[in-house]
């Protein structure tokens, strides 16, 4: 046997057992989890839970990072730029991950910068009306709207997110007409809607709250396609008779593309254990989260299948943001 193939096939070993290595020595140092959104949020809480109990089982420091702006855009770049050695991590959510990609030029490739772990929590968008507005229900706001053209606007989070697009694919499967007043984050979106400026808001529970509480906001309907467990007397919008109407606000982990194999496995397997620990069920459920669980390919598939449900939107309403 020549040098040259002995060279090659130790080579080739030395390849195939260094991703195992790498995983067996993983972590040896801390790790950072960049969150797409401010210090105090809902998605700054999560992270924080789950990244101290999962310190806690690798025996290294999980540091939590903020970095809000452009729609979720600048955290979700800067780990696509990272090195692929599974040190940094993102939660993220869908508008930077599944719509984003689909209405402007981003500095990042979701299928080919980054690579899933798991779907930290799913919860489904609750579609609320302003108190004033005389609807009830989803069918009573189609014929409200189909009424009165003209007299409908509702607020939404920003240009191509899932609270702009979710009410864009109700609207052309109900088809009625209402004008899209994009704000820069939930706090004057939900205002907005609370004063009546604005009659309608798609958003998780979370952020409208406080105003559903105070009898300002009426929610009406949920996006899953069975009702939220959290919210059980709440109908969703297949009930009013859009079959097949279904957009989570889910969360996810995401390293850059590259990292080994094993080292993405280990996180997934770990954090699919912290995810079924009681006092972090619980603590997520007071938030309005039901925690995700699952594989790393059934997180790409979900991303994958949001995409696919909201291209024909976002054709439709030609959206392009520069």
């Amino acid at each position: 046997m020549s040098l040259r193939r002995i060279f090659s096939w130790a080579a080739l070993a030395a390849a195939a057992i260094a991703p195992l290595a790498a995983a067996q020595a993983y972590p040896d140092r801390p790790i950072k989890i960049i969150v797409a959104s401010g210090p105090g949020s809902s998605l700054d809480v999560l992270a924080r839970t789950i990244g101290e109990r999962l310190g806690s089982r690798l025996g290294q420091t999980v540091i939590v990072e903020n970095r809000p702006g452009a729609g979720g855009t600048i955290a979700t770049a800067e780990v696509a730029r990272s090195p692929a050695d599974g040190y940094t991590m993102l939660l993220g959510y869908p508008g930077p991950l599944a719509f984003s990609p689909l209405i402007q030029k981003l500095p990042y490739d979701v299928q080919k910068d980054l690579a899933p772990v798991i779907i930290t929590s799913n919860q489904p968008l609750v579609l609320a009306v302003s108190s004033a507005l005389p609807v009830h229900n989803v069918k009573e706001l189609v014929a409200y709207a189909k009424a009165n053209p003209g007299k409908l606007n509702y607020a939404s989070v920003g240009n191509g997110s899932s609270s702009h697009l979710g009410i864009e694919l109700l609207k052309m499967q109900a088809g009625f007409d209402a004008l899209h007043v994009p704000f820069n984050g939930s706090p004057p979106a939900v205002l907005s809607t609370a004063q009546g400026d604005t009659q309608m808001i798609l958003s998780v529970m979370q952020p409208i709250q406080a105003q559903v509480q105070a009898g300002k906001l009426r929610p009406i309907a949920v996006t899953s396609t069975k009702r939220f467990f959290l919210f059980p007397d709440i109908p969703t919008v297949v009930e009013a008779g859009y079959p097949g109407f279904d957009l989570q606000g889910w969360n996810g982990l995401m390293v850059r593309s590259g990292t080994p194999a094993p080292i993405i496995a280990k996180l997934n397997a770990e954090i699919n254990a912290v995810m079924k620990e009681p006092e972090i069920v619980q603590k997520m459920h007071a938030l309005g989260f039901e925690l995700g669980s699952g594989s790393p390919a059934d997180f790409g598939n979900l991303i994958r299948a949001d995409t696919e449900r909201l291209t024909p939107v976002v054709r439709k309403v030609g959206l392009k943001v520069e």
